[in-house]
């Protein structure tokens, strides 16, 4: 059987959780990894463990262990559902599945900002699970920063086998359906 692995790539509240829940729903046997999910519980059960300050290297470790066991102890596809944003670290990933025999899919967000404000305005998203800032404004606006003059930020072609750009709802559609059929067709083959 070929599994794909999905990386969502974007800024906040772009879509990737929706889209992420969605491709899960109708790919059969796929799991979603989200840290935000993991940050979450480790703020609620575990949070004398969560570091007031630097990486959240429990968050990266819990993630870690739920990915390891996915890819060696299930047959699942895997969706991961984060901001993906930073090439080396989205490089260093997509050959980790790669080398455990994934096709590799980016599906990168590419939402206009006033759309992600207006998200933010009506979002009812729990600020808790963030460390560094405050609000999910803070959030766009450092990685508003972040993509000025930085190419790395937005994905190739070549950093994956496959890679779609969504912009609209119709994007997400043809998204799903085709990484439905790459999944589908490896495996028939």
């Amino acid at each position: 059987m070929n599994r794909v692995a999905v990386m969502t790539v974007g800024k906040t509240h772009s879509g990737k959780t929706t889209f992420a829940q969605a491709l899960e729903r109708r790919l059969a046997n796929a799991i979603v990894i989200d840290q935000d999910n993991h940050a979450e519980i480790l703020r609620n059960y575990y949070p004398a463990l969560v570091p007031k300050q630097g990486a959240n290297t429990i968050k990266y470790a819990l993630t870690q262990t739920i990915v390891d066991y996915a890819v060696h102890q299930t047959d699942c596809h895997i969706i991961l559902c984060n901001a993906n944003r930073n090439r080396k670290g989205r490089l260093k990933l997509l050959e980790f599945y790669r080398d455990k025999g994934f096709t590799t899919i980016l599906v990168n967000f590419d939402i206009a900002d006033e759309v992600l404000k207006a998200r933010i305005d009506r979002a009812e998203r729990d600020t808790a699970i963030l460390r560094t800032v405050s609000s999910f404004y803070e959030v766009l606006k450092g990685q508003q920063a972040e993509s000025l003059g930085n190419p790395g930020v937005t994905p190739a072609p070549g950093e994956a086998n496959h890679l779609f750009t969504v912009a609209t709802e119709q994007q997400i559609e043809a998204a799903t359906l085709k990484i439905c059929e790459l999944a589908a067709r490896g495996e028939d083959s």
